[in-house]
């Protein structure tokens, strides 16, 4: 719905006689990559196209930006009814892609989201979707470090594989000066957990006396909540402390990813 022009004059009696087929007709659509750490290895939502084009073929959830919506809310929308998922972690929005042949049955630009949580539950298909599940992101070709697909990797619908492979490097690299970590372990965790994540986004753990001193001298990246209830290991000592995502957002200066020192 336009809006009333107020306050501009001559505005309105313009928009009465603005004729906007004039000008190419294009859709807009919303897709997902939905990332979570499952089995100790990072893994993304990918849905199994039932219908035309690319039937049959992996794609990110994802769907046309209906009438009234605006594109945050066709994402959530799109990730409800194909994957029967219920999301409430970390989302933003990762970048806007609109190559003109990136789909072949019109012209459609993509704005494109990176969704985050921990412990997220199997997906049930719905929609469009013949079949949803989680799939390491290895196993699909996407190697751990450059980000790169070597030629015979699993091939996904659209433009479907750049985007992937830009949400990855999206949260990878924002692992290394944010606090984006902890939006992937539940709570209450402990350190152990918290570096697992950082092993499973980048490949390979950060070293151990430098990841304690970085999160635990950055003010507010973790709030202490006490010891766990476990009984001591066999080596005996305390059990481990647990913590909960604190306020802070950035790191300062960063904890680089091991290829990148």
């Amino acid at each position: 719905m336009t809006r009333p022009a107020d306050g501009r004059p001559g505005e309105t009696a313009f928009l009465a006689g603005y004729r906007p087929a004039g000008y190419p007709a294009f859709a807009v659509a919303a897709d997902l990559a939905v990332l979570t750490i499952r089995d100790g290895l990072l893994s993304v939502l990918l849905v199994r196209r039932g219908d035309h084009p690319f039937a049959g073929y992996l794609a990110l959830p994802g769907g046309f930006v209906r009438t009234g919506e605006s594109a945050e809310q066709a994402a959530a929308r799109e990730l409800a009814e194909e994957t029967g998922a219920a999301f409430t972690g970390h989302l933003e929005q990762l970048r806007t892609y609109s190559d003109p042949d990136r789909d072949p049955r019109m012209r459609v630009v993509s704005i494109a989201f990176v969704a985050l949580a921990p412990r997220l539950a199997e997906p049930r298909p719905g929609g469009d979707a013949a079949d949803a599940r989680w799939w390491p992101v290895t196993d699909l070709g996407f190697d751990h470090r450059s980000g790169r697909r070597p030629a015979g990797a699993a091939e996904l619908a659209f433009d479907h594989a750049k985007v992937l492979g830009d949400a990855l490097e999206r949260v990878r690299s924002k692992l290394e000066y944010t606090t984006l970590a902890a939006s992937f372990v539940g709570e209450p965790f402990t350190l152990a957990d918290l570096r697992r994540v950082y092993g499973a986004v980048w490949g390979s753990v950060p070293d151990l006396p430098n990841f304690r001193r970085k999160v635990l001298s950055t003010e507010g990246f973790i709030v202490e909540q006490g010891r766990s209830d476990a009984a001591a290991g066999p080596a005996g000592g305390r059990p481990p402390l647990l913590y909960r995502r604190g306020p802070a957002a950035l790191l300062h200066p960063p904890m680089l990813r091991p290829a990148a020192r």
